[in-house]
């Protein structure tokens, strides 16, 4: 027999029996198998997905042992039996709506029903359109439809590859879970982990890669001849290669960033399916079932038998004819993982799960005015995160609702389009408009929004310019970017003159590349005999960083970990160990040499180190004027200070300077005259002063010290060649300014560093080849922006007026409306000139209400508002600007 056990897939289990074996008889009709498992020979257990239906058989009448090959589905297969009817409730462009449900009460549909029309009558469930088989609340909400006839099956597998639920069952109990809590158990961590080994746990380790869909560049393609590129500098063994994404539906470059992204993880790297063989035997540590599941994270050898994090996909176990028992796992590692969640983050933006058009109800014939439609409903709001082309996290939204097919009155229509407002979440604040939408579009997407801020949002039809009331508005909060880059690759230690050299190559494990979000790798050490890792440097980029002072001949083991723009860390690489080798190795001990040891003439001039000869060892006048040439030429040295360490020393070579470590800080040369000082150079050593490569700086850089305190500035050159100037804090230790100069881009911003990470707290400027954008952010947030295009020029956030130059003024007042007129009065600031002014009212009552302006001047003006069986208030909105 062979069974598998996938997840969120149809069990199978292939069986092969003799008709002359035992109970033979029992295979000779339909019937279930169930397949259990025991540890002890006693205590026998049904696993999860583990009952079969005896459906389909294969034999051979010239067959003398009559053995039949049974082919058996899982006990789910028998939702393939199950079909939607349309229901009740009128269809929708010939789909059963489900709206603003969860995925319990969709599939409790499908089965109640069936059951109640006498179908299927063994299968039960325990999920509600409330809870989960776990009791806990769903997670998702969702809008969807599908057309009459379609299996329940396909329903659930098509929920389980949108990301909303993952499902198995219990004996005859069809089981749905939120996804990735109870089928995604994490026992690959902890005191006691899963861990499948060679030898022990895992016979042999096949592998199958393609590299067919490998690409480091896509091209999306949306709406209204929009598209944007997106690459990565992960580029194959063969050079760069290019993918496409169509998708209408997408204006917005923060949406077609976050397809490209999916595509780029999908093809950004080989392929590779990792089937490892499992050994189930006397020495067998970990066993399935009892042990680990699909869905189950588990350690278990990876690329090149390192040991990884790996989840379970499917698991086989199988018997064969001897009684032997074997079986394999196929594992994901952390990428095909990550490709799975994008995909569904991909499915849920493009709005897979919402109607496309109109209900087909024949629209009744349209009256002189323009007819109100009713509020949409079922308003979805998906947020996201995403990286901008700067390396920082942005927020995006895929807006999703039911389409209007009626006016308020109930009367059939068909709508001319969608509008969609959204405003930051605090009291007072103000709506904007974020999308319109064609007739059958009830779909639109929307970025940038800031990460970390509460949002609302409300959309309303129109139909022939009358706009119909909003929705109710749903608000949702901006996740972050909550992915931690890949985990680096080990150390590569080496020692030299006395210091350690840790040396990264500036990748992940398995040749990763770091994401555009990446900030730098921290650099740990600890002592392996007194554990507990301190970090004592980092690296922005591939190269190396120098640790002085360890002890000699002892271990220290060293390690990294990757660290994001917005604080998200991986785990610690693998570690590696060296000892710091001692500067001058062999030294004599004292004493150890006598004059007895040496033979004659032993001692030369060469031999003789600097210093050596003391003014002791020389005879009065030994030394005169004649013994000396005119110009000295050294053929050794002259020593200030340690001659093994830290020194100033003349020599043949010119003047030269070392630290306590021996390694060369100052050199003048006497063929050249060229000066080279490595290390830090300032200008003094307390007080205002400039510093000059400081020491512990990773890049070029120049300090900038007050007179006092250690709040200074600086000015250094990163890795892509760009200048970059940093001010000190400011009075309230809370503010600081930073300026980029690239070959194309100019960047200048205030920042809060109260905050993590640090955030936008002032005014800032962009400067691109293609853009130009000056503005003001902060963590409120508060964004007022302009920015200007090849294109266009465009501006974001609130206006206001200072003073008698006031050229544009837009307020909104309420106005009181009468049985006959209501009067207001606005004292706007002294102009220059008399302004105009626009007067556009919002009156949701019925009635008619007309306005008008009077007393024009340049302080002020008024506005009257008669009416015709109205009352209440109304909201104007005014718009004046000097002539």
């Amino acid at each position: 027999m062979e069974i598998a056990g996938p997840l969120n897939d149809v069990p199978a289990l292939k069986l092969s029996h003799s008709s002359e074996a035992t109970n033979a008889d029992l295979l000779a009709q339909p019937c279930e198998v169930a397949v259990e498992w025991s540890d002890d020979g006693t205590t026998w257990t049904e696993a999860c997905d583990s009952r079969f239906l005896l459906i389909r058989r294969r034999s051979d009448g010239t067959d003398q042992a009559g053995v039949t090959q049974f082919e058996l589905p899982g006990w789910i297969w028998q939702l393939r039996k199950v079909v939607l009817y349309p229901g009740s409730a009128p269809l929708v462009d010939g789909k059963r709506a489900f709206l603003t449900t969860t995925a319990g009460a969709i599939l409790q549909t499908f089965l109640a029903e069936a059951q109640a029309r006498g179908v299927v009558p063994g299968v039960a469930w325990d999920f509600t359109p409330t809870l989960d088989s776990a009791g806990q609340s769903w997670s998702k909400i969702l809008s969807i439809y599908y057309e009459p006839g379609m299996d329940a099956l396909t329903c659930l597998i098509n929920l389980a590859e949108q990301g909303v639920l993952d499902f198995r069952t219990s004996g005859r109990t069809v089981q749905l879970f939120n996804p990735d809590i109870e089928l995604g158990r994490d026992l690959a961590s902890g005191a006691a982990p899963v861990d499948l080994r060679y030898g022990r746990d895992i016979g042999e380790a096949p592998e199958t890669g393609t590299l067919e869909d490998r690409a480091s560049a896509v091209l999306v393609r949306g709406d209204n001849g929009f598209q944007i590129t997106v690459s990565s500098s992960n580029h194959g063994p063969w050079g760069k290669w290019e993918t496409y994404v169509g998708q209408g539906g997408v204006s917005d470059p923060g949406t077609a960033i976050l397809l490209a992204d999916a595509a780029l993880a999908r093809s950004g790297a080989e392929r590779v399916q990792r089937t490892r063989s499992i050994v189930i035997g006397p020495d067998t540590r970990w066993l399935p079932w009892r042990d680990y599941r699909p869905g189950d994270r588990i350690l278990a050898p990876g690329t090149n038998g390192v040991m990884e994090s790996l989840r379970v996909r499917q698991m086989t176990v199988t018997r064969d004819a001897k009684g032997v028992l074997g079986g394999n796992v196929v594992l994901n590692d952390r990428l095909l993982e990550r490709e799975i969640r994008l995909s569904r983050r991909a499915a849920g933006i493009v709005g897979g799960s919402t109607a496309d058009g109109g209900s087909g109800a024949k629209p009744a014939p349209e009256s002189p005015a323009p007819r109100t439609p009713a509020a949409p409903t079922g308003l979805l709001v998906n947020p996201a995160a995403y990286i901008d082309s700067s390396g920082f996290p942005q927020g995006q939204v895929s807006v999703s609702w039911n389409p209007v097919t009626q006016d308020t009155s109930g009367v059939a229509l068909n709508v001319g389009g969608y509008e969609v407002y959204a405003r930051v979440n605090d009291v007072g604040a103000l709506w904007f408009l974020i999308a319109l939408t064609e007739a059958g579009d009830t779909n639109a997407t929307y970025s940038p929004l800031t990460v970390g801020q509460q949002y609302q949002f409300k959309v309303r039809a129109i139909n022939l310019g009358k706009k119909g009331p909003f929705s109710s508005s749903v608000a949702v909060t901006i996740p972050d970017d909550a992915d931690a880059p890949p985990v680096p690759t080990a150390p590569v230690l080496s020692t030299r003159l006395g210091v350690v050299h840790v040396e990264w190559d500036g990748v992940g494990v398995g040749s990763e590349p770091m994401p555009s979000d990446f900030a730098r790798v921290r650099v740990w050490v600890q002592d392996p005999l007194a554990p507990g890792w301190s970090e004592i440097g980092y690296l922005e980029s591939a190269g190396s960083i120098v640790v002085p002072g360890l002890p000699y001949g002892v271990d220290r083991k060293f390690a990294f970990s990757a660290i994001d723009y917005s604080g998200n860390e991986s785990a610690r690489s693998a570690s590696a160990t060296i000892q710091a080798v001692q500067l001058v190795s062999g030294d004599a001990a004292d004493g150890s040499i006598t004059t007895g040891n040496l033979v004659a003439n032993a001692v030369t001039a060469t031999k003789i180190a600097v210093g050596a000869i003391e003014a002791s060892h020389i005879a009065a006048n030994a030394v005169t004027a004649d013994k000396l040439e005119a110009v000295l030429a050294l053929a050794t040295r002259i020593v200030a200070g340690n001659p093994a360490g830290a020194r100033v020393e003349i020599n043949a070579t010119g003047l030269e300077a070392y630290d306590a470590s021996s390694v060369q800080t100052v050199a003048v040369s006497s063929a050249t005259g060229a000066v080279s000082i490595v290390g830090q150079l300032a200008t003094g050593a307390t007080g205002r002063r400039i510093i000059v490569n400081p020491a512990g700086s990773t890049d070029p850089e120049v300090r900038f010290m007050p007179g006092t305190g250690t709040n200074f500035a600086r000015i250094y050159c990163d890795t892509d060649g760009a200048i970059v100037s940093v001010s000190g804090l400011n009075a309230g230790n809370n503010r600081r300014s930073v300026t980029w100069l690239r070959g194309d881009e100019y960047r200048m911003q205030i920042f809060d560093v109260t905050s993590s990470p640090n955030l936008g707290a002032g005014g800032y400027m962009f400067a691109k080849p293609a853009e130009l954008e000056i503005g003001y952010n902060d963590p409120t947030p508060a964004l007022n922006r302009f920015r200007f295009t090849q294109a266009a020029a465009e501006y974001r956030g609130m206006w206001t007026h200072s003073g008698a130059e006031a050229g544009l003024i837009m307020k909104s007042v309420t106005i009181t409306i009468g049985t006959s007129l209501g009067t207001i009065a606005w004292s706007a600031p002294v102009m220059t000139s008399i302004p105009f002014a626009v007067v556009s009212l919002h009156y949701a009552g019925s009635g008619v209400v007309t306005t008008y302006m009077t007393a024009r001047s340049t302080s002020g003006f008024t506005i009257r508002c008669d009416s015709s069986g109205a009352a209440g208030s109304a909201t104007a909105m005014i718009w004046a600007w000097r002539a």
